[in-house]
């Protein structure tokens, strides 16, 4: 069976002629309801292609909810888990009305961590408590607990630089800015690849470029990108070893050049080339690729490939995958 593929648009072949008579008339009230559906849903917008059939205030309404929540700082964190750490301030002497609260506040003290109590029945005098904290190593938190007794809220900050991972390929590593203020579950199961100091299995497999549907700064040059190519590195991180359960939606923003997400509830990954306002409200984004790491996805998004289709899908797959290994990184590594 074929990796999961970022989905095109479906079009309709326009052949009746293969239907059989008293079938007709269901066929097409279903398809018509199918598409009253798709049109007014906003989740099932098409996955590929910056630009639809869609009518320019509909792209225009989308665009504007996207900006707006890009614009919201994440804060995000995990319940039921409870972080230990040096304390930069005491729970008891502050006191905030929610989880958002408590990691903006841990944000504009520097801080890298931050517990929470929001339920308040079950934490009693302790309900509001927001303790700051520092964890000695952001990339493994010191968790105490993490159990559906636990009635904390927890979750980490990563400051510019911070919480850098990398992925090792024969060609050089690609270094990531891992997000979990906006993926927190994300993150928690990369930090546990981390700790697995392998990552067996783990490969890209799918390598489309630009092409000259985007410019060097993922900005369409197009008016409608449908592709092929589609601008996106394509893989998995399904390491032997380590079990994986489908991770739910976090955050989804406008998927931006350099942005690395789920495809649907993952393993299977992307690193996107370009700017992809269609892809929008559709993947969770957990990590970015430095900057000055881009150049190297680009070269391996021009390495040779077969053509193939999953699903309907014109896509292209590496004639050689890429095995990856996922390691720490700094800022000074290459």
């Amino acid at each position: 069976m074929a990796p999961p593929a970022l989905r095109l648009p479906r079009h309709s072949s326009g052949d009746d002629s293969k239907c059989r008579p008293a079938l007709l008339l269901i066929a097409v009230s279903a398809c018509a309801a199918i598409a009253t559906y798709f049109a007014l849903s906003p989740l099932f917008q098409p996955d590929q292609g910056a630009i639809s059939s869609d009518s320019s205030d509909g792209r225009s309404a989308r665009h504007l909810v996207a900006i707006r929540e890009e614009k919201a700082a994440c804060c995000r964190g995990i319940e039921h888990q409870e972080l230990w750490g040096s304390v930069v301030q005491w729970g008891t002497s502050n006191k905030v009305n929610s989880s958002t609260a408590c990691c903006q506040a841990c944000k504009a003290a520097q801080c890298n961590s931050w517990v929470y109590c929001g339920d308040r029945v079950k934490c009693g005098p302790n309900f509001g408590e927001c303790w700051l904290k520092n964890q000695e190593d952001p990339l493994s938190p010191d968790v105490q607990d993490s159990s559906k007794d636990v009635y904390w809220t927890s979750g980490l900050v990563y400051a510019k630089n911070v919480g850098l991972v990398q992925l090792e390929t024969e060609y050089g590593a690609i270094r990531l800015q891992l997000l979990p203020d906006c993926a927190p579950l994300s993150v928690a199961f990369v930090i546990e690849l981390l700790k697995l100091r392998h990552c067996a299995g783990c490969n890209i497999y799918r390598a489309e470029t630009r092409g000259n549907s985007w410019d060097e700064e993922g900005n369409p040059t197009a008016k409608n990108l449908r592709g092929p190519p589609h601008a996106i590195l394509q893989g998995t991180l399904e390491a032997e070893g380590l079990g994986f359960k489908e991770l739910p939606r976090e955050a989804c923003p406008m998927i931006r050049r350099g942005m690395v997400g789920w495809i649907e509830g993952g393993p299977d990954f992307f690193i996107s080339l370009a700017n992809h306002d269609d892809w929008y409200p559709k993947h969770t984004v957990f990590a970015n690729v430095l900057p000055d790491d881009l150049p190297l996805v680009e070269k391996l998004a021009s390495l040779p490939t077969s053509k193939t289709i999953w699903s309907g899908i014109d896509v292209a797959v590496l004639k050689k995958p890429i095995s990856l290994k996922l390691t720490r990184a700094s800022v000074a590594s290459s």
